[in-house]
C-alpha cells in the first residue's frame, strides 16, 4: 500500500440544471444526435449560468458532501481544488471555498493538471495526509469548461460540460485507501490541446489567441489509446496488483471511442468500466469523481472495491491510482 495512512470518507457532486442536448447542438451548428453519440457517446451536458462560476459549483458540492456524509469542515486543514476554469487567475477557488464555508485554519490552493486534475489532487491530498503533517483536506474538482468553449467549432464543442465534485481525504492509517500511483507527462505534446492566457505560442508555434480551447483530437486520442494501457500496466506492476483484483475501471470521460480502446489494449471489460459522458459530456477534472458517483448511486460500488482511477488530458499528462474504495454509505 505504499505506507498510504490517508482514507476517503466521503463524496458529494453537483451538475448545474440547464441541460444542452445533441438535438439542442443540431439547432446551431452543422452536427445530429447520431453523428455525436456515434463518436462520442455523449447524449447531453449541463451548462452553467451565465452568472455561475466554477467557485460556485465548488461551493455545491461540498454541501453535497456535508449533507450525505454528516460531516463537519471546521477541522479541515488544507483545500486543494483542481480546474482549468477558475473564475479568477487569482485568488484561487481553494481561497473562495475557505472563506465560503469560514473554515478557520487551513491551506488552500488550485492545481491545474487539466483532466487529470482529480486524479492530481487526490495523489496530492494522499501524500500531504501519509507525511503527518495534514490531517482533513477537501478535495474539489470543478469545472465551467462551456464558458470557455469555441460554439462555432462542431469538432470540440460536441463534448464539453460543467460540473462538480469534492472528496474528504482524512487521516486513518488502519484503513488506507491509496495503494498506487503512476504518472507522466508528454510536455512536447501541449499545442495538441491548449487555451491561451498570456502567451501566444507553445514550443515556437503560434497559437489560437481567442482564449477558448483548442483541441487537435486526432493527436489526443493517439496520445491516450498509446499512453493509457502502457501507464495501466505499470500502475498494477508497481502496486502489486493484478487486472482481474480490480472491481471498477474509472478513466477521465474524454469521449467512448477513446475509452473502449483504452479498454480493448488493457483488458478492461466494458461492463466493469464506469464513465459520465453520456449525461454529462466531458467535464475535465470532474468527470471522474461524477462517474465514481454514478455508481456509488447505482450501488455498483461498494465498500471494499478496488478502482483503477485514471486521468489524462492537457499537458500533455497523465496519473493513474488504485483506491480501495472504504467510504462508509451516505447518510440519507
Amino acid at each position: 500500500m505504499n505506507g498510504s495512512k490517508a482514507r476517503i470518507t466521503a463524496l458529494g457532486v453537483y451538475v448545474p440544471e440547464e441541460k444542452l442536448t445533441n438535438d439542442d447542438l443540431e439547432k446551431m451548428i452543422d452536427t445530429s444526435d447520431e453523428w455525436i453519440f456515434q463518436r462520442t457517446g455523449i447524449k447531453e451536458r449541463r451548462i452553467a449560468g451565465k452568472d455561475e462560476y466554477a467557485s460556485q459549483l465548488a461551493f455545491r458540492a461540498v454541501e453535497n458532501l456535508v449533507e450525505r456524509y454528516k460531516k463537519e469542515l471546521h477541522d479541515v486543514d488544507g483545500i486543494i481544488v483542481a480546474t482549468s476554469t477558475a473564475d479568477h487567475a487569482f485568488p484561487s477557488v481553494a481561497a473562495q471555498v475557505q472563506h465560503h464555508f469560514h473554515i478557520p485554519a487551513t491551506g488552500a490552493f488550485d492545481i491545474n493538471a487539466v483532466c487529470a486534475g482529480f486524479t492530481y489532487a487526490l495523489h496530492l491530498a494522499n501524500t500531504m495526509v501519509t507525511s503527518g503533517v495534514h490531517k482533513k483536506i477537501l478535495v474539489i474538482a470543478t469545472e465551467t469548461l462551456s464558458k470557455v468553449t469555441d460554439f462555432t467549432d462542431r469538432t470540440t464543442c460536441i463534448l464539453f460540460g460543467d460540473g462538480a465534485s469534492a472528496l474528504l481525504v482524512e487521516y486513518n492509517p488502519d484503513q488506507p485507501s491509496f495503494w498506487g500511483v503512476h504518472m507522466g507527462t508528454m510536455g512536447e505534446g501541449g499545442g495538441h490541446l491548449y487555451r491561451t492566457a498570456l502567451a501566444d505560442s507553445i514550443h515556437g508555434k503560434a497559437l489560437n489567441t481567442s482564449g477558448k480551447m483548442v483541441q487537435n483530437g486526432r493527436e489526443v486520442y493517439k496520445w491516450a489509446t498509446r499512453t493509457l494501457p502502457e501507464g495501466i500496466e505499470e500502475l498494477l506492476r508497481k502496486s502489486n496488483v493484478r487486472a482481474e483484483d480490480i472491481d471498477w475501471f474509472i478513466p477521465h470521460s474524454a469521449n467512448m471511442r477513446m475509452i473502449e480502446s483504452i479498454c480493448q489494449k488493457s483488458g478492461f471489460p466494458l461492463e466493469k468500466t464506469l464513465t459520465s459522458m453520456k449525461l454529462f459530456g466531458n467535464t475535465s477534472a470532474a468527470s471522474i469523481p461524477l462517474a465514481l458517483n454514478g455508481g456509488v448511486e447505482e450501488a455498483k460500488v461498494k465498500a471494499g472495491d478496488t478502482l483503477l482511477l485514471y486521468g489524462f488530458g492537457g499537458g500533455l499528462t497523465h496519473l493513474g491510482l488504485i483506491v480501495k474504495w472504504n467510504v462508509e454509505e451516505p447518510a440519507y
